[in-house]
C-alpha cells in the first residue's frame, strides 16, 4: 500500500483559495499565478498547514492546465515547477518526515463531448502535461480532485498512470443527493476508479463533513481501495461581500471524526478550511487507528450513472446490437446507420435489459471507427452499462479508452495467445471479462473439461493482478439439434464452475435452438433451467415475450421478485402484441424524451406534414422538454438526459426553421436574453447549459461570453433592450463583479430583470446583491425566463 495507507491515520491540508482570499487575493486573479509572482506567501501557507499536522501538501495547481494557462504569459511547466517548489520549500522549513508533495490537478473547466465540445484526447493532453511537469520537479504523488464528470476522471487518470509512476489520488464532488454534475453514483465512481486501478478515492468539496456523511457511507460499503476525504467547512454565506463558511475549526473536527472511525483512511479539508481546520483535525483524530481495508469481493460493471451488481440476482444481457444471423443489422452497419443500432439499444432497455451487448464487427466496415461512434452515441442516450463485444484487441482498447465507466469485456479463452493479448487491457482500463472455455484444442466434450479450461483462465488471469470477482465465465452453449447432450453438458459445466471456481457465470442462451423450429420454446426452457443451475447473466433477446415471461417468473419463484411485484407489473400491462407494436413505433415525442438527436430532424420533417409548426412547438417539443425537465428537478434524471435531449429539440427546431424560411412564414421568438459569465471567471459549463435550454424552449440568447467587463454586459443590455440578464460566476473570487455588474445597470436605470447562478452562489446572496432571482439549475432559469416573459406579455 503506498504511504502505507491504513496502518495510521493521515492528513490532507485544507483549502488554499479561501486562505488567498483572506491574504488579499484580488478579485480574478489566478491564483496559480502567485507561486511565481509570491512565491514566499504561498510557502507560508504550506508551512502552517504542516505544522497543523497535514502529511500531503497540495500544490497551488488546481487550474494550471493548458485551458487556462495559455492565456498568461507563462507555461505549464512554469507554473507546477514553482508550484513544487514552493511545498518543497515549506516542508524543508518545517523538517517534519512524512509529509508529501501532492501535485493538485482539477478539471478543465470543459464539459467533454458527448455533453460539451472538448475531446477526450484534449482533456488527456492537458492532464498528461501537468502530471509530467509534476513528476519531473518533483511530486510525490498526485491528487485528482473536485471533478463532476467520471469521462473527463478518466483522462486524468489514464493520463497520470500512462505517463508518470506517480502514486494517484482521485476525489469527486457530490451533490446533496449524491450525485455528480453528469449524474454518476458514488458506486459508479467506485467501480471505475477501481477498475483503473488508482490508488485511493474519495470525496472533495461541495458540501460540508455533516452532508457527506451518506455518501461517504455508500462508498466505504463498496470500495476496496482506502478512502480520502476532504469537505467544505461547511456551506458557503456571502457576508458584506466576502465569502464566508458557516464551519468552525472545533465544529469541523468534531464532524470529521466520524469519517476517521467510520472507514476513512486520509482526512483533510477543501473550501473554507484552514490551518486551523486541520490542526483541531489532526488533534482529534491523528491516533485512531483507521479500519481495515478490505476487499468486497463485488463483481460490477457500470455506466456513468450506474452500476450493475452480477451475482446479487440474475440479470439480462441484451442480444440485439450484434449483426450475427440479422440482415437488416448488417445492412444498418454497411451503411453507417448508428440510428438502427440506437433503435435497438432503447427498446432492449425498454423491455429490461440490464446490460446492452455491442457488436459492430463486419469485415467490410472500419470496426474500430463504428464501434467508437457506436458506443458514444448509445451513451448519450441510454445510462445502461455496456458489454463490448469484439474478436480484436485494437478495437477492444480503443473502446474501453472512450467508454465511461467499468465495462464487461467479451471476450477472453483458453487460448495463451488471446489471453496475453486481452489480460493486459482488463488490468489498464478496468472491466468484467467474459471467459470462453475453449482453447487450442477446441470446445471440451464434458463438463470437466470445460471447467479445467475455466479454471486455467482464472489461474493466468490472476498473474496479470485480476481478482477473479472481475472474471465471468461463459461455459458455452450448444446446439442441441446437433448433440443430444449439448445443454445438459453445458449445465453440468456452469454448476461445476460455479461451485468450484467461485466465479459467476454467463451464457449465449439462444445458440441451445439452433436449427429447430419455434426456437422461443426451446430458448426459454434450457434458459429457466440454466438459472436454477446458477446462471448469473444470460445474453438473451430481451425484446422476446417468452424469454422474459421465464426470467419473471424465476425471480418470483426464487424469491428475489419481492411480493412479486414485477411479475404483477409484467402481466397487468395491455395486451403484449400491443405492447410490442407500441414499442417498436417512435414518435418524436419520443425520440425528444429519449434524446436522439440524430432522429428528430427527419421526424420533426414527417410531422410538419400533418401538424402546424406551432402545433408541434407547443404540444410536442416543449411538452417533451417539460417532461425531462421534471424530471431532471425531481433528481430522477441528470445532466446527459438533459443535454441530449435539449439537442434533439434543437435539431427538432431546426427542422421548423427550415420549414418556415422555405414557406416565407417567421418563427415567434419567446423573448431575447442575455447571458454572460462575469468577469475574471473563465468557466462557462453551466451557462452553456443554461444557454442550450433556453434556446430550446424558444427564446433568443445572446452570449457574451466568459470573463465579460461589467460595463460591456451593462451597455449591451441598454443598446439591445435585453429585458432578461443571466450571469454566472463558479469562483468566490469573481463573485464580487456580479455585484458590479448588477449596481451598474441599476444605477443605469435600465429595465431588465437579472438571474444569477453558480456553484458559490445562495439565494440568499442573490438576493442582497440586489439579483432578482437565484438559478439552482438551468430548469429554474428556464421556469423564470417563463415567468418573466409571460408577465412582459
Amino acid at each position: 500500500m503506498v504511504f502505507n495507507l491504513g496502518e495510521k491515520m493521515m492528513f490532507f491540508d485544507g483549502g488554499m483559495g479561501s486562505v488567498l482570499q483572506k491574504m488579499g487575493l484580488k478579485t480574478g486573479e489566478l491564483p496559480e499565478l502567485l507561486c511565481i509572482n509570491e512565491p514566499e506567501k504561498i510557502s507560508s501557507i504550506h508551512a502552517q498547514y504542516i505544522k497543523s499536522g497535514a502529511n500531503f501538501i497540495t500544490t497551488n495547481t488546481f487550474g494550471a492546465n493548458s485551458f487556462k494557462v495559455s492565456k498568461t504569459d507563462y507555461s505549464v511547466d512554469d507554473v507546477i515547477k514553482a508550484a513544487v517548489n514552493c511545498v518543497k520549500s515549506a516542508i524543508k522549513e518545517c523538517n517534519k518526515p512524512e509529509t508529501y508533495v501532492a501535485l493538485d490537478i482539477g478539471p478543465t473547466g470543459k464539459l467533454l463531448k458527448p455533453l460539451g465540445d472538448t475531446d477526450f484526447d484534449d482533456a488527456y493532453n492537458a492532464f498528461k502535461e501537468m502530471a509530467v511537469a509534476g513528476e519531473k520537479w518533483g511530486a510525490d504523488c498526485v491528487i485528482a480532485e473536485t471533478f463532476t464528470d467520471t469521462l473527463e476522471l478518466k483522462a486524468a487518470v489514464l493520463a497520470v498512470k500512462e505517463n508518470t509512476s506517480l502514486p494517484l489520488f482521485t476525489t469527486c464532488s457530490f451533490d446533496e443527493n449524491a450525485k455528480l454534475l453528469t449524474g454518476g453514483s458514488p458506486e459508479a465512481v467506485v467501480a471505475l476508479l477501481e477498475g483503473l486501478g488508482v490508488d485511493a478515492l474519495g470525496i472533495n468539496c461541495s458540501l460540508g463533513p455533516k452532508q457527506l456523511r451518506p455518501i461517504f457511507d455508500r462508498m466505504v460499503a463498496v470500495s476496496s481501495l482506502p478512502i480520502v476525504i476532504n469537505p467544505n467547512a461547511g456551506l458557503p454565506e456571502i457576508i458584506d461581500g466576502n465569502t464566508v463558511y458557516n464551519v468552525d475549526a472545533e465544529e469541523f473536527s468534531e464532524d470529521v471524526l466520524y469519517f476517521a472511525e467510520n472507514g476513512a483512511s486520509v482526512i483533510g479539508g477543501c473550501c473554507g478550511t484552514t490551518p486551523e481546520h486541520i490542526a483541531k483535525t489532526y488533534e482529534k483524530c491523528s491516533k485512531i487507528v483507521p479500519k481495515p481495508i478490505t476487499d468486497k469481493n463485488l463483481c460490477v460493471v457500470s455506466s456513468y450513472a450506474k452500476v450493475q451488481e452480477l451475482g446479487k440476482m440474475p440479470v439480462i444481457i441484451g442480444e440485439r446490437i450484434n449483426p450475427t444471423g440479422k440482415k437488416l443489422f448488417k445492412e444498418a452497419l454497411r451503411n453507417n446507420n448508428i440510428d438502427y443500432i440506437l433503435s435497438e439499444g432503447i427498446a432492449q432497455q425498454k423491455s429490461g435489459a440490464h446490460i446492452l451487448d455491442v457488436n459492430v464487427g463486419l469485415p467490410e466496415i472500419d470496426e474500430k471507427a463504428v464501434m467508437l461512434e457506436a458506443i458514444e452515441k448509445i451513451q448519450g442516450i441510454i445510462d445502461l452499462p455496456l458489454q463490448i463485444d469484439t474478436s480484436s484487441a485494437e478495437v477492444m482498447e480503443a473502446a474501453l479508452r472512450k467508454y465511461n465507466g467499468k465495462a464487461m469485456i467479451n471476450s477472453v479463452n483458453g487460448k495463451q495467445c488471446e489471453m496475453e493479448k486481452i489480460f493486459p487491457l482488463v488490468k489498464k482500463y478496468g472491466g468484467v471479462v467474459v471467459a470462453l472455455t475453449i482453447d487450442e484444442n477446441g470446445i471440451p466434450e464434458t463438463a470437466e473439461g470445460r471447467y479445467e479450461i475455466a479454471r486455467k483462465i482464472v489461474e493466468t488471469a490472476e498473474k496479470y493482478g485480476i481478482s477473479k470477482k472481475d472474471i465471468v465465465v461463459d461455459a458455452l452453449t450448444m446446439t442441441v439439434s446437433s448433440s443430444q447432450d449439448a445443454a445438459r453438458i453445458t449445465l453440468d459445466a456452469l454448476s461445476m464452475i460455479k461451485q468450484r471456481l467461485g466465479v459467476k457465470t454467463v451464457l449465449g442462451v439462444s445458440n441451445v435452438s439452433f436449427g429447430l423450429p419455434n426456437r422461443e420454446v426451446i430458448n426459454s426452457t434450457f434458459f429457466a433451467l440454466a438459472l436454477y443451475a446458477g446462471l448469473d447473466a444470460g445474453i438473451i433477446n430481451p425484446n422476446s415475450e417468452a424469454m422474459m415471461n421465464a426470467y419473471v417468473s424465476y425471480l418470483a419463484l426464487k424469491e428475489y421478485d419481492e411480493n412479486c411485484q414485477m411479475y404483477v407489473e409484467r402481466f397487468s400491462q395491455m395486451d403484449k402484441a400491443e405492447t410490442k407494436k407500441a414499442d417498436k413505433e417512435f414518435t418524436l415525442y419520443d425520440v425528444i424524451v429519449s434524446g436522439w438527436a440524430d432522429k428528430a430532424y427527419d421526424f420533426t420533417v414527417k410531422k410538419l406534414e400533418t401538424s402546424a409548426p406551432t402545433d408541434i412547438i407547443d404540444n410536442i417539443i416543449v411538452a417533451a422538454l417539460n417532461e425531462v425537465g421534471n424530471g431532471f428537478e425531481k433528481k430522477k434524471i441528470f445532466l446527459p438526459q438533459l443535454m441530449t435531449s435539449a439537442k434533439a429539440a434543437a435539431n427538432a427546431f431546426d427542422a421548423i426553421k427550415d420549414y418556415l424560411k422555405n414557406s416565407g412564414e417567421k418563427q415567434e421568438i419567446r423573448g431575447r436574453i442575455a447571458i454572460a459569465t462575469v468577469k475574471g471567471d473563465i468557466h462557462d459549463i453551466g451557462k452553456n447549459i443554461v444557454k442550450v435550454m433556453l434556446e430550446n424552449y424558444g427564446f433568443k440568447v445572446d452570449d457574451l461570453g466568459k470573463d465579460v467587463d461589467c460595463q460591456y454586459i451593462a451597455d449591451f443590455v441598454k443598446e439591445n433592450k435585453i429585458k432578461l440578464l443571466g450571469l454566472s460566476a463558479l469562483m468566490t473570487t469573481t463573485v464580487p463583479y456580479m455585484e458590479e455588474t448588477i449596481k451598474i445597470i441599476h444605477n443605469m436605470g435600465l429595465d431588465c430583470k437579472i438571474m444569477v447562478g453558480g456553484a458559490v452562489l445562495t439565494p440568499e446572496y442573490a438576493q442582497m446583491i440586489n439579483a432578482d432571482f437565484y438559478g439552482k439549475d438551468a430548469m429554474a432559469s428556464v421556469n423564470y425566463a417563463n415567468q418573466v416573459f409571460d408577465d412582459k406579455k
